[in-house]
């Protein structure tokens, strides 16, 4: 059984340059390890930078498999010369790095009281919720400031991440601008000590198998789209509307869109994580869940950008329907996905059925076999940054990376292996498989989840001689975890018929992984951060 060991400095691999890889790469560096960071777009921020540009919607509908993310084929793989001058390079680019979910008008919906990292401040007079741009720049300045930059290959897609003669092998494809019309993707071969996935779960969108979307979806593919594309209003303008999906996501387009589209329908099944309507703003219409979507024969005269109503009807589980919609967006979250690990996936089996190898099963809605949410047991060299959600995730990535800089440099020390293995069952047991297994939206639950990891390397400090202590949770910080917990009380104690027309205070209901709309949706409008 791998174990990691006390050895000399280890060469970490770090897969994303969002919050969690920058900070986790940043604590690596400052434990004196030697850290190679792999990012497929070409800058720092994860899903906090906006790029005008979309990512191509999952093909086929419905998009229902783990393993194989958002990663398309790419033309010409690993061109070891220019391609030809009509290459599209723009093209080749959203293949290469889908862009992400970012869209003009988002925030925060945690404070950045609860957010801010030990390795950095917030600018003076920061507010608690601000703009995409604000976050940006923090992640930014963190990795420029504490040499992330420096060790941090751009453009660069991580292929395939494999254990070979006792070291990681990481295959990855560089798109390299050639100077002439045109890129190249080169590809390499890498070895190392450790991986360190802090890729995020923004990727690969959830597109539910309701009976007759992928028919719609062909004959009207600009119409039926997941939120991943959303960008602005503008998009909706004088459209009705049929928001798929009851999270955050969909109630921030609907106050997005409100005066903008004609008429707004949002679909609510009803789930354990389905936002009140008190959410949603004046003039939106709140419909059941989704029985199945049906074409009439006549839709075939009519073009996809035809300013006419999708020739079709959306029946409801109780009977009643919708037509003359316009457009649908699919508010219908993501799918933990790892295309880089395909042979830890199982998209054949259900949670229940894992074995203690598997990672990821058919659900795509947890990761499974880790210690402390962190250790991949089986080799606890593989090191996953972000599965926690229902959280401050800013700061609790932070957490984790310090935890992962410890024990890579022999400042802490993992349990044997059968202890993480009756840890692991023992957390199975009391709460479950599925997206609950990760939520930390109990009270209390973050806290002690910090306190719990804390507590372990201050023991391990002790024990082995190491002077610096592991800093948890500040004072700061808890007073603005009751400042979340009191507006998410008075949000909740509203009456139903009262309107809320911001979901600003919808702190920590997000997180990473958070809404619960139609088809389980998980990205908390990005929420409070992003990996």
């Amino acid at each position: 059984m791998p174990q990691v060991t006390k050895d000399a400095p280890k060469r970490v691999a770090v897969i994303g340059a969002g919050i969690s890889g920058v900070c986790a790469a940043a604590h690596l560096l400052k434990a004196g390890l030697e850290v190679v960071v792999f990012e497929r777009s070409g800058i720092a921020g994860g899903v906090w930078h906006f790029d005008t540009r979309v990512a191509h919607d999952p093909s086929p509908y419905p998009s229902e498999i783990p393993s194989r993310g958002d990663y398309e084929p790419i033309p010409g793989l690993a061109y070891r010369t220019s391609p030809p001058e009509d290459e599209d390079t723009d093209e080749l680019e959203i293949i290469h790095a889908p862009p992400g979910p970012c869209y003009a008008g988002l925030k925060n919906n945690v404070s950045t009281r609860e957010m801010k990292v030990s390795l950095a401040s917030w600018p003076p007079g920061t507010a608690d919720f601000v703009t995409q741009n604000v976050l940006e720049e923090y992640i930014q300045g963190i990795a420029e400031q504490r040499g992330v930059n420096a060790v941090t290959h751009y453009h660069t897609r991580v292929e395939e991440v494999r254990k070979h003669e006792g070291r990681w092998a990481v295959r990855t494809t560089r798109l390299q601008q050639t100077g002439t019309p045109g890129s190249r993707l080169v590809e390499r071969l890498w070895t190392f000590d450790a991986v360190v996935v802090a890729s995020g779960h923004y990727h690969m969108p959830r597109i539910p198998d309701y009976p007759g979307l992928s028919e719609w979806k062909r004959a009207y593919p600009a119409r039926v789209w997941h939120s991943k594309r959303y960008r602005s209003a503008q998009i909706c303008r004088d459209q009705n509307l049929l928001l798929v999906g009851a999270g955050v996501s969909a109630a921030d387009i609907a106050k997005e869109s409100i005066g903008v589209a004609r008429h707004i329908y949002q679909s609510a099944r009803g789930g354990l994580f389905d936002l009140p309507a008190s959410f949603l703003p004046e003039g939106v219409t709140r419909v059941g869940a989704i029985k199945s979507f049906e074409l009439e024969a006549r839709q075939c005269g009519i073009r996809d950008d035809s300013s006419e109503p999708i020739a079709g009807k959306v029946i409801l589980q109780n009977g009643d329907t919708l037509s003359d919609i316009h457009a649908v967006i699919l508010c219908t979250g993501y799918m933990t996905s790892y295309p880089f690990l395909q042979h830890l996936h199982r998209d054949d089996i259900s949670a229940d059925q894992a074995n203690q190898t598997v990672l990821v099963t058919a659900e795509g809605n947890m990761n499974h076999n880790l210690h402390k949410d962190m250790f991949y047991i089986e080799d606890p060299s593989l090191i996953f940054i972000g599965a926690p959600y229902h959280i401050a995730t800013f700061s609790l990535f932070e957490f984790q990376g310090q935890v992962a800089a410890r024990v890579l440099s022999g400042k802490a020390q993992l349990p044997r292996y059968d202890e993480m293995r009756r840890e692991y069952n023992e957390k199975v047991r009391a709460k479950g498989l599925g997206r609950e297994f990760h939520s930390l939206k109990a009270a209390g639950a973050e806290e002690a989840f910090v306190k719990d990891l804390v507590d372990w390397v201050n023991a391990d400090a002790m024990r082995l001689g190491v002077k610096d202590k592991m800093v948890g949770h500040t004072p700061e910080w808890h007073v603005a975890k009751k400042d979340r917990e009191a507006r998410i009380r008075l949000i909740f104690a509203a009456k139903e018929e009262e309107k809320i027309d911001s979901v600003e205070a919808v702190v920590g209901l997000g997180g990473e992984g958070g809404e619960g709309g139609e088809g389980g949706e998980a990205d908390g409008r990005l929420a409070s951060g992003s990996t």
